[in-house]
């Protein structure tokens, strides 16, 4: 289930040539022993490059060109904002756990912000809270309001708008500094961010009944097409396109997977094909059956992959990329204030970046 949760986050937003982005994924949880009760990643181009948890307590760089590039007190700065971000987040995750009537149980407060820039001048910035998977309230910049994903959010959504500061400063980092930053950051690491490699694709399938896996990995920037044709045109009966995901040096994997009935299959296998396209490929990339590898599980490479994008998994669930996209709402529970979030004030006031909800 978590790791499910995880490949969501890493499919999203993808970057493509052009564009590049900040974005930093906050994570809270309660009552979960095996991993740290705080954690915070910056990615760059969907790309770890800081990483903070509550149990080692420190910044540390995630990339050589952040290694090389920044000196010890900007660690120290990003470390003091980080702890002050996990305190704030130990109090909201207890409040928000009672407006759900929650009194145990594992449940996680996240926050997701950043900035995106086109190579033509456009901008973005987003951001927006999390409990427990589902969309919680986010930041409207043009209008300076915040937006109550379900009922037990409209208690935030007040308390924070009574404080116009709050959105008032976060407007001004997403459509100023974040995009200084990720300028910065694309500067530092330019050799690394703007190449572009072509994907190395290949058709799987474990026998002739089963699904037929088109492979793409080792590709960068991440943005990436892939489709099934059939008789030349493309064909999106029975296609599940999978999420794009890192490997381990930095590098993409993407799989589209075509599922026809065995019949199909056998009278018709020569009408599909797998089209990539990728803009570090001078030109299509065209895969055909006669490609196929057939037991997958005995190709030592693909092991090799396998393996990456394993550990990267379990990488990203202690780091904490975890994101919330579901379309069901939330049930009904108490909005009431309690004495506890009176007396969140002072904490309040103390982390001016980070209110408690």
């Amino acid at each position: 289930m978590m790791q499910h949760v995880v490949l969501l986050l890493l499919g999203a937003h993808l970057a493509s040539a052009g564009k590049h982005s900040l974005r930093y994924f906050y994570t809270g949880v309660s009552a979960l022993n095996d991993f740290p009760e705080f954690t915070a990643v910056g990615l760059v181009d969907e790309g770890p490059f800081t990483y903070f948890d509550s149990n080692t307590k420190r910044t540390v760089p995630k990339t050589e060109w952040m290694r090389q590039n920044v000196g010890a007190d900007y660690w120290d700065r990003e470390t003091q904002t980080f702890t002050g971000a996990h305190q704030s987040f130990k109090v909201s995750i207890q409040n928000v756990m009672k407006r759900f009537n929650q009194t145990t149980g594992v449940h996680s407060w996240q926050l997701m912000y950043g900035c995106e820039l086109d190579d033509d001048g456009t901008k973005r910035g987003y951001f927006q809270y999390g409990y427990d998977g589902e969309d919680f309230v986010s930041l409207d910049k043009s209008t300076l309001s915040w937006t109550a994903a379900s009922p037990e959010a409209v208690f935030t959504k007040h308390k924070w708008e009574a404080d116009r500061a709050f959105a008032e400063y976060w407007k001004g980092y997403l459509e100023n500094t974040c995009i200084e930053w990720v300028q910065k950051y694309v500067g530092y690491g330019k050799s690394t961010l703007e190449r572009k490699d072509a994907p190395e694709v290949f058709l799987l399938q474990k026998d002739s009944s089963s699904p037929v896996l088109c492979q793409a990995t080792g590709f960068y920037p991440s943005n990436i097409m892939m489709t099934w044709q059939k008789k030349g045109e493309e064909h999106h009966e029975d296609v599940e396109v999978g999420t794009t995901l890192p490997n381990v040096d930095g590098t993409f994997q993407k799989t589209v997977t075509l599922s026809v009935k065995p019949e199909e299959w056998k009278n018709n296998r020569d009408d599909y094909r797998c089209v990539v396209q990728h803009v570090g490929a001078a030109k299509n990339i065209v895969v055909t059956v006669d490609d196929i590898r057939s037991n997958p599980g005995s190709d030592n490479k693909i092991a090799i992959i396998v393996g990456c994008l394993v550990g990267f998994v379990v990488l990203a669930v202690v780091v904490g990329l975890i994101f919330w996209r579901k379309s069901n709402g939330y049930g009904r529970a108490s909005t009431k204030d309690s004495d506890s979030e009176n007396s969140d004030q002072a904490l309040d006031k103390v982390n001016a970046k980070y209110r408690i909800a």
